[in-house]
């Protein structure tokens, strides 16, 4: 059966981080993003969503999430069957109706903010990583972010993470902490856990 890696941490944490310094010693993998897995802004709250209203959306919340999706790609990906995963748009907030055939890999990783939040999600993960970075650290990685790659503007990034952001942080992610099989400070920046997280994984890869 395939292994599972999850790696969590909040938004601007350095999860993305890690993965490529994964990727540039190990190419045998398949990658799933949570982020892929988001709900329509629209089915949760009844309305479109832009930049003007985008507080009203709280993408920090484990209800955003289609977990029961996520549980059944995941037992697929485990068992070495292909799936169908969905595609979200950043910019209108909502999935799109095109999807991407994912074929499963012997090591699969799976990133996101609440990986470890869902039980039946987590229960599918065989070694759990929590990235934990200072607050200052993911904002400002979270605001530059938000403008280059969304068309947000400064003053929305700072409103949704103060109503948001923050609090889901404390309430829903930093709690997952204790899940968590192995922590790294300062996401892809510490070395040494690199170094210990890629003998871990080409191990898996060659048992």
């Amino acid at each position: 059966m395939n292994k599972i890696i999850g790696i969590t941490g909040g938004s601007g944490s350095g999860k993305t981080t890690i993965v490529r310094k994964i990727a540039e010693v190990v190419s045998d993998f398949t990658f799933i993003p949570q982020d892929s897995y988001y709900k329509s802004a629209k089915d949760l709250i009844g309305e479109e969503v832009d930049n003007h209203n985008i507080t009203k959306f709280n993408f920090d919340h484990p209800d955003a999430f289609d977990n029961l999706l996520l549980v059944e790609h995941l037992k697929k990906l485990k068992n070495g069957e292909n799936i169908n995963m969905p595609q979200y748009d950043f910019v209108h907030h909502k999935r799109l109706e095109t999807t991407i055939e994912v074929k499963p890999a012997k090591l699969i990783i799976f990133e996101g903010i609440l990986v470890l939040n869902n039980k039946a999600v987590r229960n599918l993960i065989d070694l759990k990583i929590f990235v934990d970075t200072p607050d200052d650290i993911r904002f400002i990685r979270r605001l530059r972010r938000d403008i280059e790659e969304r068309g947000r503007t400064v003053e929305s990034v700072i409103e949704q993470y103060l109503s948001t952001v923050r609090p889901g942080y404390y309430e829903f992610i930093e709690p997952t902490k204790r899940f968590a099989d192995i922590i790294i400070p300062e996401g892809g920046y510490n070395a040494q856990a690199i170094n210990v997280l890629v003998a871990f994984i080409n191990n898996i890869l060659h048992s």
